[in-house]
């Protein structure tokens, strides 16, 4: 395994990561999630990934997790880095959503009985509030840390001067920020570039703060595998189910970008996955790719990603035609 180290900090994370968004919820079976739990340490895997809402139902990846870890890793806990966030919609009521203090540490009362820790690794606020004032927000990752409720604290979803705001009130804190989770794929470059009202991109607000950077959705719900190539859609796929992802998606301009990058990655000796993960981790700024599994078979092909040999530049010169930013949105 590949561990890089995230930011400045002296925490290491692995190549690639586990994340428990889908296929952990309580409509999938405990069985699989052990195998795929399991696996994923054997290969180095150390990091996994999960929220206060993953599921569903929400509550349920941190509880099916929270078992596993007893009845499996329990002894290896010094090895494991958990994370788990709170900033979306988790329970009714005016105090199960957003950014304020009461929120946020309730949440992680509640991830931490779950998941039976007495700390998390890492608590992320998941999303700016903007009707919360973000010292608050920061300040209650601050007490998560002095509270020893969490060890590291990051943010996801927020812009490049969101995270320069927040970087800064934590610094004052004595707390810094580890890392950012934002999206980021062959088909969504956002981070990459300036966005309206921004000086900066994420990116570049991220490198020279220090601060690590873990992707989500590397692999753009399935775009970027071989689950679409044919022009299907196959039955139980996101795409199919409109979970994430509409047929619409699989496009005659989605098509053609998706088989000339594949022709690429065949090329290298590799799967379009395989290829999806070696590209957005040749950004030395890309601490961890976060990958979801079904199955052991999945996870494997994912983690040998890494033992691929480092893109050319005239392979990434060759890749930058068909890596269009915006391409799952184009029916």
């Amino acid at each position: 395994m590949d561990y890089r180290r995230v930011g400045r900090s002296g925490l290491r994370l692995p190549g690639v990561s586990l994340g428990l968004w889908h296929n952990f919820g309580g409509a999938n079976g405990l069985d699989t999630q052990r195998a795929v739990v399991r696996r994923a340490f054997d290969l180095g895997v150390t990091h996994f990934d999960l929220a206060n809402n993953y599921g569903p139902p929400a509550g349920s990846a941190e509880s099916n997790f929270g078992a596993l870890l007893a009845s499996e890793l329990r002894p290896y806990r010094d090895e494991l880095i958990i994370s788990t966030k709170a900033g979306y919609g988790m329970w009714d009521g005016p105090y199960g959503d957003g950014g304020s203090r009461k929120y946020l540490l309730s949440s992680l009362d509640a991830s931490l009985a779950r998941l039976g820790l007495d700390y998390v690794d890492v608590f992320y606020h998941h999303r700016m509030d903007p009707e919360t004032p973000l010292e608050e927000t920061m300040g209650a990752l601050h007490t998560a840390v002095t509270s020893g409720r969490a060890l590291y604290v990051g943010i996801s979803n927020y812009s490049a001067s969101q995270t320069r705001a927040a970087a800064a009130i934590l610094a004052d804190l004595g707390t810094p920020l580890l890392i950012h989770q934002p999206s980021y794929s062959m088909f969504n470059r956002h981070v990459e570039n300036v966005a309206e009202g921004e000086s900066e991109s994420l990116l570049s607000a991220v490198g020279d703060l220090g601060v690590g950077t873990i992707v989500f959705s590397p692999l753009q719900q399935g775009l970027l595998s071989d689950r679409y190539l044919s022009g299907s859609v196959p039955e139980g796929s996101r795409a199919a189910e409109g979970r994430f992802l509409s047929a619409s998606s699989i496009s005659e301009t989605y098509l053609s970008r998706a088989r000339a990058l594949n022709t690429i990655a065949e090329a290298r000796g590799q799967s379009l996955a395989q290829l999806a993960l070696s590209w957005v981790l040749r950004d030395s700024r890309v601490t961890s790719a976060l990958i979801g599994a079904s199955s052991v078979k999945q996870l494997e092909t994912n983690v040998a990603a890494l033992s691929a040999p480092a893109l050319t530049d005239d392979e990434i010169a060759a890749i930058e035609p068909y890596a269009v930013d915006g391409t799952h949105h184009q029916g």
